[in-house]
């Protein structure tokens, strides 16, 4: 977090902090980019990153499988289309990249048919995700307060994971852990547009809630240990973008 307020305030700092306090906080500040967003159609690009995990629900009652969760990164671009003077619609394609390392407990393994001690790289499937985003959204403004103006949005989005290993022939027991390529989304957030002399900054923060399973079963294998309890797997995630426009 005070990462995040430094990166902020150095970014609206543009002529130093007198003139930042000035358009900001003042009772009479200057109004920066006043008719920017009465633009039918404008740009720009994000920066950010994001925290996925995996919501699993089960077949049978039982220990969990583990989540160990990475921070990865987001870059990609903006395209706003106003629909009126409250609403827009948003396209933001970008390229998503994160890693979950799933940790299997060893009750797992001792309750199969055919029993065996784990060993440590049984116990573990590290997830590398590279995933092609494609959301859809529509953003709700507030009204504009001097150089600043909160917002709201959500929709739906479509997702390609360039690392699914989905054509692999290959599965768990060849250490393989496979996915399906395509998801689908809905998303949820909130964030402020903050209006500098020069460009519009938009931190915000969205919630990302999978719709369908992702996960593919070993290959002829029900009692499979990494797949076999599995009634579901489904992608959740938390994104913090830094839009520029």
């Amino acid at each position: 977090m005070k990462k995040i307020v430094i990166f902020l305030i150095l970014t609206l700092n543009i002529k130093g902090h007198a003139q930042f306090a000035k358009s900001m906080f003042s009772k009479d500040p200057i109004i920066n980019l006043e008719n920017f967003q009465k633009q039918r159609v404008y740009f720009g690009f994000y920066l950010g990153f994001n925290s996925y995990d995996f919501k699993i629900d089960y077949k049978t009652v039982g220990e969990d499988i583990l989540i160990k969760k990475s921070t990865g990164f987001n870059v990609g671009l903006v395209a706003d289309l106003k629909l009126q003077e409250y609403v827009s619609l948003r396209f933001e394609p970008g390229l998503y990249y994160t890693k979950r390392d799933l940790q299997y407990p060893e009750s797992y393994f001792s309750t199969l048919p055919n029993p065996f001690t784990p060993t440590s790289s049984d116990k573990l499937r590290e997830v590398n995700s590279t995933y092609l985003h494609f959301p859809l959204l529509l953003k709700f403004l507030a009204l504009r307060t001097g150089n600043v103006r909160p917002y709201i949005l959500g929709g739906v989005s479509t997702t390609l994971n360039l690392s699914s290993n989905s054509k692999s022939q290959d599965d768990n027991v060849e250490e393989r852990f496979r996915v399906k390529p395509w998801t689908q989304n809905y998303e949820l957030g909130f964030g402020i547009d903050i209006f500098s002399e020069y460009f519009i900054f938009s931190p915000s923060i969205r919630g990302v809630f999978g719709l369908n399973d992702e996960l593919i079963r070993d290959n002829d294998d029900l009692n499979s240990p990494w797949t076999g309890n599995v009634e579901s797997m489904k992608t959740r995630a938390v994104f913090i973008n830094f839009a520029f426009h």
